[in-house]
């Protein structure tokens, strides 16, 4: 077997392959020993049947066997020897094995770039300090209580307000007065205030009184989740069943006991305050390792494989797509199309895959390593974080090709880690405290301290 090596870019390889036809007549050879070993025929015994045999009866699975192979093969001896690792699918071009003749074929594929690392010793950085305000401590309280709350029903006449609970039967009515399959229930739940119904269907609820009946049109937002009634209006009957208040429990340390299995109030104030912390130094760490990116990234140019561009693309709009199914959206409500995502997230990846190839030229060049136990503790944490089993959930990456994104994403974190080690880092003043978006709810975090 001889190859050339074509540089169609600075990330594009072609390699163009010529196998002899004594090469060719041993992989055919090789591939009919297997067959050989196995085949059962009428009137031969087994592992007897001869190969010219052997090879009329199964010549078009066994010469794409042969040619799979053989091909296979090559790709692992040229790749060894010229040190290259795709970062992309191998195209195959080329036909199948024909005995008696010699055999040509291509490979493309492409690479990670190849450039001069930039100096990244001398960045200097600012990383805010993170800050927690007791009012913040406070109402996490407040939620707390909120969601301990005891529902109790109501004793004075009075209309419903933020925070009651009122269980109403209700149904819509199209413009010919016909019911409309999927809007009624009788016997209903509904907190007010926490955006779990439309706003005009909860402001009816807010002006009824227990026992009473009222009937007003409202209309579906543009993008409601049934498309049969997004942008329309209907006439929407209520009746008030009863009227429910919560009763705030006091915060003392049997709350705390019950809210997470704190000793007292005080230690879950700790923990609360200890989540906030935890959030935000992680948050203002990674905007710092950000701006230390984009600092070195100034300072260097490579093109972009297009396999990996296409990737992180590809996992953006998938992302995008998914939330939407989980709150009951299509993308065609929210009146966007797909192509028109791509070219919204277009930005975002291409940040995001030349930050790879950069993170990853410094683990080469740092020599750094992702080992077995380090990737198998990822899967772990993904296992139990979505409740799959460990050993299925790495089988499945292992069988769609997806390990080597993991070990990337492994192998740039490291790098990262390095990069941010090795800045001078400057610690400032916060500027902001609400730039967390799981501060929302640290009581969760807490709970779990």
């Amino acid at each position: 077997m001889e190859y050339q090596v074509e540089e169609t870019s600075p990330v594009k390889r072609t390699i163009k392959v010529e196998v002899p036809e004594e090469e060719v007549h041993a992989a055919l050879g090789a591939a009919i020993a297997l067959y050989q070993r196995t085949a059962q025929m009428d009137g031969f015994r087994k592992g007897k049947v001869p190969a010219s045999v052997i090879e009329g009866r199964f010549k078009k699975q066994l010469y794409a066997e042969a040619t799979t192979d053989l091909v296979n093969m090559h790709i692992n001896e040229i790749m060894s020897e010229l040190k290259l690792t795709p970062v992309s699918k191998i195209d195959y071009d080329g036909g199948e094995l024909e005995r008696g003749q010699a055999f040509s074929y291509a490979l493309n594929f492409e690479i990670m770039p190849e450039f001069t690392t930039p100096d990244y010793t001398d960045v200097e950085v600012d990383e805010e300090e993170p800050e927690v305000d007791e009012k913040e401590v406070e109402a996490v309280f407040e939620r707390i209580r909120k969601q301990m709350a005891e529902v109790v029903e109501e004793d004075e006449v009075r209309n419903p307000v933020d925070g009651d609970v009122v269980v109403i039967n209700f149904a819509a009515y199209d413009e010919e007065g016909n019911a409309l399959e999927g809007v009624h229930a009788d016997n209903f739940q509904m907190p007010l205030g926490e955006g779990q119904a439309l706003e005009a269907f909860e402001n009816i609820v807010k002006t009824m009184k227990r026992g009473e009946v009222k009937e007003e049109d409202i209309t579906f937002p543009e993008d409601f989740l049934n498309p049969e009634l997004a942008g329309k209006s209907v006439r929407m009957m209520v009746k008030l069943v009863s009227l429910k208040k919560r009763v705030m429990p006091e915060l003392n340390d049997e709350l705390a006991q019950k809210a997470g299995g704190f000793s007292d109030v005080e230690q879950m104030r700790l923990a609360i305050r200890k989540s906030y912390l935890d959030s935000r130094t992680q948050l203002y760490r990674s905007e710092a390792q950000k701006k230390i990116l984009d600092t070195l990234l100034e300072r260097v140019e490579f093109s972009l494989p297009e396999s990996l561009l296409e990737g992180h693309l590809g996992n953006l709009v998938a992302d995008y797509t998914n939330k939407l199914e989980q709150r009951g959206k299509s993308l065609e409500s929210t009146g966007k199309t797909l192509q028109g995502l791509r070219e919204e997230f277009l930005s975002q990846a291409t940040e995001m895959a030349k930050s790879e190839v950069f993170l990853l030229s410094v683990a080469k060049e740092e020599k750094l390593e992702v080992s077995e136990q380090e990737m198998d503790f990822f899967f772990r944490q993904m296992a139990a974080r979505t409740g799959q089993d460990f050993v299925q959930l790495k089988k499945y990456h292992m069988d769609n090709d997806l390990i080597i994104p993991v070990h990337n994403r492994l192998l740039s974190d490291k790098a990262m880690e390095l990069l941010y080690s090795k800045a001078k880092v400057n610690k400032v003043p916060a500027v902001s405290l609400d730039k967390v978006e799981d501060d929302a709810a640290p009581e969760e975090k807490a709970s779990e301290e």
